[in-house]
């Protein structure tokens, strides 16, 4: 696979990620999770039938949670 042609703009995102990867990782968590294609699909359908966020569904995911099991142990 070939890269595209450096531009101008190009240039400057990969020197602005260079600078700011770091701060980024450390403000930021990505999980590498995977799911059965036929339920995401579904999540994802759901979700724009409804105009809401994958990050929406994980804070509501969790405060269900909480609710379910109760506050946080082990701090």
């Amino acid at each position: 696979m070939t890269r595209k042609e450096d531009t101008k703009q190009r240039i400057t995102r990969r020197k602005y990620e260079e600078l700011h990867k770091e701060e980024r990782q450390a403000a930021h968590k990505v999980w590498g999770t995977s799911i059965d294609r036929s339920l995401a699909e579904e999540i994802d359908k759901y979700l724009t039938q409804h105009n809401i966020k994958k990050v929406e569904l994980i804070y509501a995911g969790y405060q269900a949670l909480l609710n379910q099991y109760g506050s946080k142990k082990n701090e």
